[in-house]
C-alpha cells in the first residue's frame, strides 16, 4: 500500500505540471468534439493527430493521447441522447433510452446521469489500474518469449471472437494484419520481404501510414455517402443534476455498469465496445418492469454510460503492465509509443516509472476536467452538431495529408495513406472490421521477434511452448475460446447479440 501510494504521489507530481496539465486539457476537450460530431471517432483522431505528438515528450503524447480516448465516451453521450446519433461505437445504447428522456424534457437529467456515472466509473476504473499495475507487472517479468508469444495468441483469439461479424472475416484481417507486419527488411538477415522493389517499403509500412489510412480517410469515405439526418432535440435541455429519485434509480446500475465495463475494458477484441450492451441487458433482466427500457427508463443511461467509461480505462491495464494491446485505439498508443522509443511491456513501469504513474494521475484529472468540459458546455456542443459534414470532411482530409507528410516528409506517405484509406473503404463495404488488422499489423513484430528467440533458446524445438505451464496454459485458453466461439449454439447466440 505504502509502496502505491509513494507511486502516486510521482504520478501526481509528473501530472500536475502546467504542460501535463494542459495537454491532458487539450486531449479530453478534443476527445468530447470528436465524440460529440459523430462520424470521426477516436481511432481516426488519434491516428490523425499521431504526427504531432513527435514534438512532445513521451509522457506528455500518452496523457494527450488517453484523454482523447475516454474523452471521447463522455461526448458520445451528448450526441446520442440530444441527437439520437451515438457519436460512438459505445454510445449505441445510451441512444435506446437517453433520446427518450430528452423528448420527454428530461435531457438535462439524462446528460447529467451520463456525465456523473461515466466520472465515477472512471475514477474507480483508475483505482483499479494502480492497484493491479504493480502486480501485474511483476508476474510479467517472469514471462519468456514463449510465455509472451502464447499471450499474444490468446489476445488475437479473443479479438477474432469478440469482433462484430463473421469468426472467419475477423481471422482473415487478423492475418492480414500479421502479413503487412512482415513487409520491410528482416532484421536477421537484411533481407527485403514483400517489397515488390519499392525503396520506401523496405522499413517496413509505417505505422501512422495504415492507421490513418484505414481509419481516418475510409471513414471520410464512408460518412460521405450516408444522408445527413439528425433529429436534434428542439426543447429545452432543463435542470442538469438529477433529483434524490433519478439518484436513487442510478445508484444501482452505475456500480453494477462500473464493474460489468471494468471487466469487460480488459479483454482482448471488442470488450470495452461490449461493456455497455452487457450492462443494458443485465439492467433490464434484472428490472421490475423490463417494459419501461426503451421509453426512457434512467437505469439505460446509467449503467451502459458507467460500463462506457470504465473499459475504456480498464483497456490500459493490458497495455501498461504487459504491453498487449486490447483494442484497436490501444494499438494506436502501443504506436505511439514505439515511436518515441518506449517498448511496451513490464519494463514500462520499472524503466518509465514516471510514464506509467504520470498517465494514471492524469486519469484522474482528466475525468475531473471531463465532468467541468461537458456539463456547463452543452449548449456550446448543441451549436456544434448543427454543423454540415461536407464542410468538415474536406477540412479532416487536408490536417491528416499535412499531418502524414510531415511524419518523413516524403509525397509518397500521403499517397499510401490514400490507397489504404481506399482499401479500408472497401473493407467496410465487404463487412469487414479493420480494428483486428490493426491488431494483427502491431503485434506482428513483437511476435514474430518472440517467436524466433524462444526457437534460438529452445534450439529450434517447438516444444518449448508446450513444455512451459504458462506458455502451454495460454494457448490451452486460446483454442478453447475459438471452439467454444464456433460450436453452433454459442456461433448463433453470438450473432444475435451483435445483431442487436
Amino acid at each position: 500500500m505504502m509502496e502505491t501510494l509513494s507511486h502516486l504521489s510521482l504520478g501526481f507530481g509528473v501530472a500536475l505540471t502546467f504542460k501535463n496539465i494542459a495537454l491532458c486539457f487539450a486531449g479530453c476537450l478534443v476527445g468530447t468534439l470528436i465524440g460529440v460530431l459523430p462520424g470521426v471517432g477516436p481511432i481516426a483522431t488519434i491516428s490523425i493527430l499521431l504526427p504531432i505528438t513527435f514534438g512532445l515528450d513521451p509522457t506528455g503524447a500518452l496523457i494527450m493521447l488517453a484523454g482523447i480516448y475516454y474523452g471521447a465516451q463522455y461526448g458520445g453521450s451528448t450526441t446520442a441522447i440530444l441527437v439520437n446519433i451515438p457519436g460512438e461505437a459505445t454510445s449505441v445504447v445510451t441512444t435506446l433510452d437517453g433520446h427518450q428522456m430528452a423528448k420527454q424534457g428530461r435531457a438535462g437529467v439524462a446528460l447529467g446521469t451520463a456525465a456523473i456515472g461515466s466520472f465515477f466509473a472512471g475514477c474507480v476504473a483508475t483505482v483499479i489500474i494502480a492497484a493491479l499495475g504493480a502486480p501485474l507487472t511483476k508476474m510479467a517479468l517472469l514471462f519468456g518469449p514463449a510465455e509472451y508469444f502464447s499471450l499474444m495468441v490468446m489476445g488475437l483469439c479473443f479479438a477474432v471472437v469478440l469482433a462484430r461479424g463473421s469468426i472467419l472475416k475477423a481471422f482473415c484481417m487478423i492475418m492480414l494484419g500479421l502479413l503487412f507486419s512482415t513487409v520491410g527488411t528482416d532484421l536477421e538477415t537484411g533481407q527485403e520481404r514483400l517489397t515488390f522493389g519499392v525503396a520506401s517499403l523496405s522499413d517496413g509500412i509505417d505505422f501512422s501510414v495504415l492507421a490513418m489510412g484505414v481509419f481516418g480517410f475510409a471513414e471520410v469515405l464512408r460518412n460521405l455517402e450516408s444522408p445527413e439526418a439528425r433529429d436534434v432535440v428542439k426543447g429545452k435541455i432543463g435542470r442538469l443534476l438529477p433529483g434524490w429519485e433519478d439518484l436513487k434509480q442510478s445508484a444501482a446500475p452505475v456500480l453494477r455498469g462500473t464493474f460489468i465495463g471494468g471487466i469487460l475494458g480488459i479483454l482482448p477484441g471488442n470488450g470495452a465496445v461490449l461493456g455497455p450492451f452487457a450492462s443494458y441487458t443485465v439492467e433490464k433482466k434484472i428490472a421490475k418492469d423490463p417494459s419501461r427500457f426503451g421509453k426512457g427508463a434512467i437505469e439505460g443511461v446509467a449503467g451502459p454510460e458507467s460500463a462506457n467509461n470504465a473499459g475504456a480505462q480498464t483497456a490500459f491495464i493490458p497495455l501498461l503492465t504487459l504491453g498487449i494491446p486490447p483494442n484497436a485505439v490501444m494499438a494506436l498508443m502501443v504506436g505511439a509509443m514505439t515511436i518515441h522509443g518506449i517498448i511496451p511491456g513490464p519494463q514500462v513501469m520499472t524503466r518509465n516509472p514516471e510514464l506509467f504513474w504520470g498517465m494514471v494521475a492524469s486519469m484522474w484529472i482528466g475525468n475531473l476536467m471531463l465532468l467541468v468540459i461537458n456539463l456547463p458546455l452543452v449548449g456550446m456542443w448543441v451549436k456544434l452538431l448543427q454543423v454540415p459534414y461536407r464542410l468538415m470532411f474536406p477540412a479532416i482530409l487536408i490536417f491528416c495529408c499535412i499531418g502524414i507528410y510531415s511524419v518523413n516528409n516524403q509525397p509518397l506517405d500521403v499517397a499510401f495513406t490514400a490507397l489504404f484509406g481506399l482499401f479500408g473503404y472497401l473493407l467496410i463495404k465487404l463487412g469487414f472490421e479493420p480494428a483486428p488488422m490493426l491488431l494483427g499489423f502491431v503485434l506482428g513484430k513483437l511476435m514474430e521477434e518472440k517467436l524466433r528467440q524462444a526457437l534460438i533458446i529452445s534450439r529450434g524445438s517447438f516444444w518449448t511452448f508446450v513444455e512451459r505451464p504458462i506458455s502451454a496454459g495460454l494457448l490451452v485458453v486460446a483454442v478453447l475460446v475459438l471452439v467454444i466461439a464456433l460450436l453452433p449454439s454459442i456461433s448463433k447466440k453470438r450473432d444475435e447479440v451483435f445483431t442487436e
